[in-house]
């Protein structure tokens, strides 16, 4: 399995599209992080010495809006509870709000390069089977003593490892270049979450790590589902077409019908984003994490399988 896994890595490493790719994430890191450092010189903010009695003017501001909402929508309202209660904390913990940027606003800023990152390793995902039967190559890795399920799931393990590749890349790079665009922060401040009416502190790396972890739960799926795509139709270009679609709509689309219909919860961009068990709520009343990670897995399940059953029934000569 191993030299299978380092056999697939050596023809993406040939390829000069995945040096390309790799070279726009970097860019792009370093362009966001040139504009955020000249919008900063440019605006230049001042550290709000009084910032408790501020905070207090907007928490008692935020209470008698609370009081007049009346029937107001439920997200508002809990939007409301939330704000009021991260910043009564604040207030009691003397934690003040971030007045420096630093290198951690910066690394949270670059957790929306994620679908940068996704988008590369769809088209990854989506040429790795069906470009053995472009180039006529199947045939020569179909002939030796091994398995065809061995065989694609080597591919789909490189898929895996790309998408890993790219998230470090991702975080390791906004982070050196945050400590040096911006430093690091004066005092160590935590990261207030809340949830079921309560707030949390947590280590602010921590958060970081947990944030770009679920935050690549989408573009796996995705991925998953380009591989399948890939691997049943030996057409890589509508792979990448359906996915790319999916990746940049299917949750602004998800989140549209689940307005209207309770049964959008049961759609897989529905279920991608399990932050909103952590911080916010979910798409759908109702769901909990537990739905959703049994959701994610019989989809995982449903891709893998249409994928692996049409591979090894597939006429590799027709």
């Amino acid at each position: 399995m191993f030299k299978l896994i380092q056999n697939e890595w050596l023809k993406i490493l040939k390829r000069p599209g995945t040096y390309v790719m790799t070279g726009l994430l970097v860019f792009m890191i370093m362009f966001v992080g040139g504009i955020v450092k000249y919008q900063l010189v440019k605006e230049n903010p001042q550290e709000d010495k009084n910032w408790k009695q501020t905070m207090r003017v907007e928490v008692n501001q935020a209470k008698l809006e609370l009081k007049n909402m009346g029937h107001a929508p439920k997200q508002v309202v809990e939007a409301t509870q939330k704000n009021i209660a991260l910043k009564e904390y604040q207030i009691n913990h003397s934690i003040p709000p971030t007045q420096k940027y630093a290198v951690w606003d910066f690394v949270s800023s670059g957790s929306g390069m994620i679908q940068l990152a996704g988008l590369f390793t769809i088209i990854i995902a989506a040429g790795i089977v069906s470009s053995e039967f472009t180039w006529g190559t199947i045939k020569f890795l179909l002939i030796r003593p091994i398995s065809r399920g061995k065989i694609l799931v080597s591919k789909y393990i490189t898929v895996i490892m790309f998408s890993i590749v790219m998230l470090v890349i991702l975080f390791s790079l906004s982070s050196l270049l945050g400590v040096i665009l911006f430093g690091t922060p004066e005092t160590s401040v935590p990261y207030l979450n809340y949830l079921n009416g309560k707030v949390t502190e947590q280590n602010m790396a921590l958060h970081l790590i947990i944030l770009y972890g679920m935050k690549s739960i989408g573009m796996i799926m995705l991925a998953t589902m380009a591989f399948m795509i890939s691997a049943a139709f030996r057409n890589s270009s509508l792979a990448i077409g359906i996915s790319i679609f999916l990746l940049f709509t299917g949750g602004e689309l998800t989140g549209l019908l689940a307005l209207k219909f309770n049964w959008a919860k049961y759609i897989l961009f529905a279920n991608t984003d399990l932050m909103q068990y952590f911080e916010g709520e979910p798409m759908v009343d109702g769901m909990t994490l537990s739905f959703s990670v049994i959701m994610l897995a019989v989809y995982f399940i449903i891709f893998q399988s249409i994928a692996f059953y049409v591979f090894k029934k597939r006429d590799v000569a027709a």
